[in-house]
């Protein structure tokens, strides 16, 4: 996977974020999700590399990047330290604007990159979620058994970690086939790649501080953002999987216009994982999408 691009590691205020870099042209900063590490955009990136030059990290204490330790308030697996992460990698790589888009989780700390720095982002595209706040407030019992995850994750350490370091990788495989719309979409390098880092106790620990931020300072900084009316100031592409958001939450795109005024959307037959299950559609209109304008 990634064949011809650079591995490195940047260090930012308090953690250490691995990345892969690769491609030539206007910088587009890719973010991964859970359970998942960079490796959901190998199918991807070739088809983005000779018009970008692609930065790829892993999200901090996912996959190869050290997160710091929790703190009481979640607030370092928050969205925006993940973001202040993001800015620094970009800094160090010399790249003042770019390009910015994320899936899952990463798409939680695109957003917030461009709602608290919006002068370093050209253009947005989200990947298959709603704000954190708006997601929280559609749980209804339906979504609620859909994403049960949400609730059980940001349950108080240690109950979610013990639960789940008992069989790391049986919890994993349980959400990639209950997400995927496509079960036979992973390639097995990736598959090779996400459980090496889901089998880390420090991981399962990171990616549940990383929910319980989502369930307290990250909503928060949401509502102040929409008490303030603040909004995504640069074009939002929003595409999401037809057969994973359809049935938890109402129109992705009549929800993101509420907090961006030019948004478009790509829904796709698939489910959760769209990189893995419909490369060739996503990265399609991820190249459109981005070159022009």
């Amino acid at each position: 996977m990634f064949e011809g691009f650079q591995a490195r590691r940047i260090k930012t205020s308090n953690a250490e974020i691995a990345v892969k870099t690769g491609g030539h042209g206007p910088a587009l900063l890719l973010l991964h999700g859970y359970p998942q590490t960079h490796a959901i955009w190998h199918k991807v990136a070739p088809a983005l590399a000779d018009r970008f030059s692609l930065v790829i990290p892993d999200l901090r204490g996912y996959g190869d990047s050290i997160g710091p330790q929790p703190d009481p308030e979640h607030l370092n697996y928050s969205k925006r330290a993940m973001a202040r992460d993001m800015i620094e990698i970009m800094d160090a790589l010399g790249q003042p604007r770019f390009r910015l888009g994320g899936h899952d989780r990463g798409a939680r700390v695109a957003y917030r990159l461009a709602l608290d720095f919006p002068e370093r982002v050209k253009k947005l595209a989200i990947l298959d979620i709603v704000p954190t706040v708006e997601t929280w407030e559609q749980m209804g019992w339906e979504s609620a058994l859909a994403t049960y995850h949400w609730p059980f994750l940001a349950v108080p350490a240690p109950v979610p970690e013990k639960m789940i370091g008992s069989d790391p990788l049986f919890y994993m495989h349980h959400l990639l086939q209950r997400w995927a719309g496509k079960k036979d979409c992973f390639d097995p390098e990736a598959i090779a790649a996400y459980e090496a880092s889901f089998a880390k106790p420090s991981v399962v620990e990171a990616t549940c501080e990383d929910y319980r931020a989502g369930a307290t300072c990250d909503r928060e900084h949401d509502l102040a953002d929409r008490k303030a009316g603040r909004k995504i100031q640069c074009p939002l592409l929003v595409i999401w999987g037809a057969d994973y958001l359809k049935d938890k939450i109402a129109s992705p795109a009549e929800i993101w216009k509420k907090w961006a005024s030019d948004v478009r959307e790509v829904p796709l037959k698939c489910g959760h994982f769209i990189a893995e299950e419909e490369p060739e559609a996503c990265a399609k209109a991820m190249r459109e999408f981005f070159t022009n304008g």
